[in-house]
């Protein structure tokens, strides 16, 4: 059937002139109205630990207050990102951490991880090979002990080096990892030009990590500017300067805090660059930035996309070129964030995390194991991590827009806030000296505390929420199992390894060749690495390359360390008390419900009461209202609880409370008596002394009360 054009009906143009356009003030007018009384500022403004007040609402005008800059991605401050396409044509690196001890099973679990989706090498070393030392002694092994030539050899066995970029934390210093890698590229007849990624020194990290240093920061910093002049001319695409911000998000600190002392850090290391004749360029092109992602998604976008503004600006101030205002950033999702409780929701944690990681534009990313805070990853765990990435990228298709977050007014007016905040403080700090200085006088570290201090605050207030631990607790969980590892017999395996591989070494060319590091040192600049090369080459061990480095160094003055935390670790401890205790003794804490009157009537203080004291692990003992208190009092005394939870309503408890307290208190004095719900000021006075011992209610310290009730019930 056919219709003449003539015939086709016309649909008439439609158009939005008929409706006014709304204001700011016309909305806000409206929100008032459906508060109900309820105070505006105070119901729909958030005030967050970056000390940024979140509004309800966002608009263009807010953009344009907030001086926002409207650079296109891969030009300008590179806010939007350091590319012009994105993710289109190259996309952000999958990099899962590989961990496992011994180099033979780390090549299997590597090779593994790359045949079945990550495109870079990360590795974690051992806590003593980053020190440079032997894993001998009661350390807990933390990652890849590589202590030989033919360890490296061992652990990157048939994986192409060429293809795949690495991502390692090296500690203090990278100068013999780096030659350790190239020695056994050379002794395969290839080049170190090979070497892509990241093989990052982070020496302050590493003092405020652990509180001390081996050596002096100054030995540590010669050994980083030959490194950079021998990578300049001999492996170009390789970073070998990592600033990890790990440290302060681990140890509390806000969004602000962690780029504002990260920047600093690389501040502190161009400075220190310029005065060893390393130019600004030659250093911000081989440095990378590595941030933990968060549970606030809008600010963790924010963060990633002030941190490559402010950087910028930092690189421009020395003199640096355009390329070298690039920030290079890795990121991992939050170690902090993550429960040992309830641990399948740390999956849609990590999930979150590393969404906002993507959108604010990061180079290459890690998510973590839902179970880390338990045990090492395994094959299910690792195999989650790394294929929500795949998803992300693939089924996603989050590889395009370009800035997905662009022209958003919440987040460019967030963002704006973020690098504002960041350089306050990143001047604070330079006016302290510089960050070095700071650490010495402990300033950041105080600054991070406090900010700890009002995160485990407003979590034992359940103003903040984690699922699983202070809100909706599982009563019936039953843990995860521990993975034990016998740390002593690996220890000794590896050993075992080194002194086979020493005994086939001539020990008196490898003695010749560590005695040359110490003239290397004040050599000409790259000498060293070349020096430490030929030393691994001719068999020497990690230990002896870095005793031979640095035998006449004295230690770095010690400063506070950050501590790391997780922000349930409090909770989590009561819980495991609980725990032990029904281990121990096959029993629980119980707790009553006296719940007066028909259902209607009690149960919305029954299921909160229940929810609030389960978070400790403690049995509820639930019932369907009792009419009388003579009723309640008879059952709440032959329960064989240790507590008693009274609920109903605030109409009724000035007639029900007085005397049910006071029966239950003659009947046992040592049972302890809550009353559900905030008590008028007028009525607090007569319900304590009728035997109210605590009330329980939203604005109550969960935490608090949950700790005395364990104390008070005989859960050491």
């Amino acid at each position: 059937m056919t219709t003449d054009s003539k015939d086709k009906l016309e649909i008439p143009k439609v158009t939005f002139d008929e409706f006014a356009a709304p204001g700011y003030e016309a909305w806000k007018q409206e929100a008032i109205v459906s508060l109900k009384g309820g105070v505006f500022e105070k119901k729909l403004f958030t005030k967050t630990y970056e000390d940024i007040v979140l509004e309800p609402i966002y608009t263009q005008e807010h953009v344009a207050a907030a001086g926002r800059v409207d650079d296109l991605p891969g030009t300008g401050s590179y806010m939007r990102g350091t590319r012009v396409d994105g993710y289109l044509t190259t996309p952000w690196l999958i990099t899962q951490e590989c961990s496992e001890f011994l180099p033979g099973t780390f090549n299997e679990v590597l090779r593994h991880e790359l045949d079945k989706g990550s495109t870079a090498i990360h590795t974690v070393l051992d806590q003593s090979t980053c020190q440079g030392k032997s894993c001998d002694g009661e350390e807990v092994l933390t990652g890849l002990m590589l202590s030989t030539i033919e360890d490296a050899d061992d652990a990157f066995a048939d994986i192409d080096l060429e293809k795949y970029s690495f991502h390692i934390a090296a500690g203090p210093s990278s100068v013999q990892l780096v030659a350790l890698l190239s020695a056994m590229l050379k002794a395969n007849g290839r080049s170190p030009e090979v070497l892509t990624g990241c093989l990052g020194a982070d020496p302050l990290g590493a003092l405020v990590s652990q509180g001390s240093l081996p050596c002096s920061l100054d030995a540590l910093y010669d050994e980083m500017a030959h490194q950079l002049t021998w990578v300049s001319q001999h492996a170009p695409q390789l970073r070998t300067i990592l600033v990890d911000g790990a440290v302060y998000h681990n140890g509390g600190a806000s969004d602000i805090q962690e780029l504002a002392y990260s920047i600093a850090t690389g501040i502190e290391y161009i400075h220190a660059m310029q005065i060893r004749g390393v130019d600004c360029n030659t250093t911000a092109k081989h440095l990378r930035f590595s941030f933990s992602l968060g549970a606030n998604f809008f600010m963790e976008i924010a963060k990633m996309r002030a941190a490559r503004m402010i950087w910028s600006q930092v690189v421009e101030s020395f003199g640096g070129d355009k390329d070298a205002q690039k920030m290079n950033v890795h990121a991992r999702t939050s170690a902090f964030t993550k429960s040992v409780y309830d641990p399948y929701v740390n999956m849609l944690r990590t999930t979150t995390e590393a969404f906002s990681g993507v959108v604010g534009g990061v180079d290459s990313l890690q998510i973590s194991c839902f179970d880390e805070a338990i045990r090492p990853g395994d094959e299910f765990s690792r195999r989650i991590a790394r294929n929500t990435q795949i998803i992300l990228q693939n089924e996603c298709n989050l590889r395009q827009p370009v800035d997905p977050a662009g022209g958003s007014w919440y987040i460019e007016t967030l963002t704006q806030q973020v690098a504002d905040k960041t350089w306050k403080l990143l001047q604070d700090t330079e006016a302290a000296g510089g960050l070095l200085k700071a650490l010495r006088q402990g300033i950041p570290q105080q600054a991070v505390q406090e900010v700890l201090a009002k995160r485990f605050s407003q979590l034992a207030k359940r103003i903040d929420r984690a699922v699983g631990i202070n809100m909706y607790a599982n009563a019936q969980e039953v843990l995860l199992k521990q993975q034990p590892v016998d740390m002593a017999a690996l220890k000794e395996q590896h050993s075992k390894r080194v002194t086979e591989y020493c005994r086939d070494i001539d020990q008196t060319f490898c003695q010749e060749q560590l005695a040359k590091l110490a003239d290397a040192i004040s050599g000409e600049p790259g000498q060293l690495v070349e020096a430490v090369m030929q030393a691994f080459s001719a068999g020497a061990t990690l230990e002896q390359v870095t005793a031979a480095l640095r035998q006449d160094e004295t230690a770095e003055p010690s400063v506070t360390a950050l501590v790391p935390h997780r922000f349930t670790e409090q909770f989590e401890a009561l819980r495991q008390k609980t725990d032990a205790y029904k281990e121990r003794t096959g029993d629980n804490l119980k707790i009553f419900l006296a719940n007066m009157g028909p259902i209607p009537q009690h149960k919305a203080r029954a299921d909160f009461s229940t929810g609030f004291v389960e978070v400790g692990g403690f049995e509820v003992l639930k019932n369907d209202g009792f009419a009388d208190v003579d009723s309640a009092v008879e059952a709440a005394l032959a329960s064989g609880a240790k507590a008693v939870i009274i609920c109903s309503t605030d109409d009724t408890y000035p007639e029900l409370v007085p005397p049910l307290a006071k029966q239950i208190k003659a009947g046992n004095p040592s049972m302890l008596v809550m009353l559900a719900g905030a008590p008028a000021p007028e009525f607090e006075p007569v319900y304590r002394e009728a035997g109210v011992d605590e009330f329980i209610h939203i604005r109550a310290n969960c935490y608090k009360i949950l700790d005395w009730l364990q104390k008070a019930g005989g859960i050491a």
